[in-house]
């Protein structure tokens, strides 16, 4: 009798059956990663047509907290690396065929310009919070002083603020990789069934365009740009609802691993979650309201702009967490 040993790779902890290694930080990331690509994008787009004085808050104000944000996202994905101290690596290459290397030089040229940006508006963000405080003004001065110091700085700043058009351009087309770049990360691991989509990448555009768009109508202090802004986000959540419907259509009409991927959402675990949470509460609720203040009827910005963030975010953690349940069949 011959005795045989069988290894399986199905006992593998954190990968089979259920690939488990990306936690909160990722699905964090994504969010700030596109919300400041919406801020970045919308501050540039409304400047090149001529609406820099009009929307203030979108064009000057908004971007204030694009790399602040960006930041937060770089320390979220710095938590997640198994070395972190061996981060600078990812800029020792280029490769074209992978997406972390497009999202980390994407990211390391587009933080100093979400910084450039509004120091190219300064005297005019003084102005905007001369009413906020003599704290906030008082830290205006000290970067203009500072930056009057650093001659090169000055220089830097001072020809980028005469040739805005050109950074603008820049940043509109560094935007929309980054926010591309969010759902293209998730869709590039071809083995989970429910990010092998190419839908990933503009649905994950859209919806971080909207939680810019969410965000800047929350800041804005004009009732014409608050609307304008409404507008926009009602686009965008009838894009996003379009591109998820479409999502699941493509999974069912796929193959086995796809609509069982699917029927997560759709009967499973994540149903109740995803569609109580992300769908109505994220995206029906604030069409519903947005709609209603258009109409005339008087609604707390803050609701609806709340409701679209929270969504968001709920969004990308459902769709990182239910990424690594789904497999292929062995």
């Amino acid at each position: 009798m011959t005795e045989e040993i069988i290894t399986s790779g199905r006992n593998i902890p954190f990968i089979d059956p259920v690939l488990n290694i990306w936690h909160w930080q990722i699905p964090l990331y994504l969010f700030v990663g596109g919300m400041a690509a919406a801020l970045i994008f919308f501050s540039a787009y409304f400047f090149i047509r001529g609406r820099g004085n009009e929307l203030i808050t979108s064009v000057q104000i908004a971007p204030i907290i694009a790399p602040f944000i960006i930041v937060l996202g770089l320390i979220a994905l710095v938590l997640d690396l198994r070395h972190p101290a061996y981060f600078w690596q990812l800029y020792t290459t280029i490769r074209f065929d992978s997406p972390m290397s497009w999202g980390a030089w994407t990211l390391g040229l587009i933080m100093p310009l979400s910084i450039l940006w509004p120091l190219t508006y300064l005297k005019e963000i003084k102005e905007y919070f001369k009413d906020s405080g003599e704290k906030v003004v008082g830290i205006i001065n000290w970067i203009e002083k500072t930056i009057d110091k650093i001659k090169p700085l000055k220089f830097i700043i001072d020809w980028f603020t005469t040739n805005r058009y050109y950074l603008a351009w820049i940043n509109i087309i560094l935007a929309v990789i980054l926010g591309v770049y969010t759902g293209i990360l998730l869709s590039a691991f071809n083995a989970r069934p429910l990010w092998n989509t190419s839908l990933l990448g503009p649905l994950f555009l859209v919806s971080g365009l909207s939680t810019g768009a969410a965000a800047i109508m929350w800041m804005s202090r004009t009732k014409k740009e608050r609307l304008i802004f409404s507008r926009i986000d009602l686009l965008l959540i009838a894009i996003e609802l379009f591109f998820i419907i479409h999502l699941f259509m493509g999974f069912l009409a796929s193959s086995a691993v796809q609509i069982e991927a699917a029927n997560l959402f759709l009967g499973g675990e994540f149903t109740a979650i995803f569609w109580g949470g992300v769908i109505l509460i994220g995206l029906v609720m604030p069409a519903i309201l947005e709609t209603m203040e258009l109409y005339g009827f008087h609604i707390p910005i803050s609701l609806p702009a709340l409701l679209i963030l929270v969504g968001g975010l709920l969004f990308r953690f459902l769709m990182v967490e239910a990424g690594q349940v789904t497999r292929y069949l062995y």
